[in-house]
């Protein structure tokens, strides 16, 4: 069996490759077989890309034809030499993760259909309301604007002043004329990660980085591009309760998965109420 399977093996590294593939797909002719299991160019279907050169081809099915083959010897000694109970243990098991695959598939596109993954501000509130012991923040938080501009510039204090004032005129002004800037971003009102603010600011370093987490604090740094200016409105640090607006989309997957799990369970009942009614499910006494 070893010299026939080299004999079949090395024929496979001759002749299958992309050419042959789709040439020779629809006649279906086996291109290697262990025992009585065959290997077809549809099994190798995976393994091509359209940048993939013929040799680069060859040798990524020469591999894999190796690997299955070694795989379905290994299976099949399995066989001849285990014991009947522990192959029946394996059948049972392999069947068993056949049938989960197929329920959980279908019942995971039955709620697809049927789930509502729309979450109100108002069920997030209640649920933080009872449960915002368990959001604690692994990281500080900060809410912050900053601009990016030449330190040759004439206007730099009056923009200094824009951004630190930042009235609905100045922040009106400052969007206005921000493609002028290096980078910016002017949106204060949401909360980011004080390590985000820290990998777009290059002129934060290990010395300076904690004027970051200072509330209020207006800070104004040079890197070899320009100036950095910056207005921390606001500040959490870390093991701090999450604000709700940051933890939402948290909050939102969670309410969806417990959505998700009540409705499987409906699901489950009505599948097996409807299979009794129509005498597809009976206990037999």
């Amino acid at each position: 069996m070893k010299y026939s399977f080299s004999i079949i093996l090395l024929i496979t590294f001759l002749l299958v490759s992309c050419e042959y593939f789709y040439k020779h797909e629809d006649e279906q002719k086996p291109v290697a077989r262990v025992n009585d299991v065959f290997l077809y160019p549809t099994d190798l279907q995976h393994l091509y890309t359209d940048t993939m050169t013929k040799s680069d081809s060859l040798l990524r099915v020469s591999n894999f034809v190796t690997r299955w083959a070694t795989k379905e010897l290994l299976v099949s000694g399995a066989k001849l030499n285990l014991n009947e109970q522990k192959l029946h243990e394996f059948n049972r098991l392999a069947k068993q993760y056949k049938n989960d695959l197929y329920a959980s598939s279908y019942l995971d596109a039955l709620v697809r259909r049927s789930i509502d993954t729309v979450i109100t501000m108002d069920e997030a509130e209640i649920y933080y309301s009872s449960n915002n012991s368990i959001f604690t923040l692994k990281e500080d938080l900060i809410k912050f604007r900053y601009i990016h501009v030449d330190e040759n510039r004439r206007d730099l204090a009056d923009l200094k002043t824009k951004l630190q004032r930042f009235n609905s005129e100045d922040r009106y002004e400052l969007d206005s004329i921000a493609i002028q800037f290096k980078s910016y971003s002017l949106n204060d009102s949401i909360w980011i990660k004080a390590s985000q603010a820290i990998s777009k600011i290059h002129g934060i370093n290990t010395e300076n980085k904690n004027e970051l987490l200072k509330k209020s604090n207006f800070i104004q740094l040079k890197d070899s591009l320009g100036v950095y200016l910056m207005q921390i409105e606001d500040v959490l640090e870390r093991n701090s309760t999450a604000p709700l607006e940051y933890i939402k989309p948290t909050i939102d997957q969670i309410i969806i998965n417990k959505r998700k799990l009540e409705l499987i369970k409906e699901l489950e009942k009505d599948i097996t109420k409807d299979a009794i009614k129509n005498k597809k499910f009976e206990i037999y006494n």
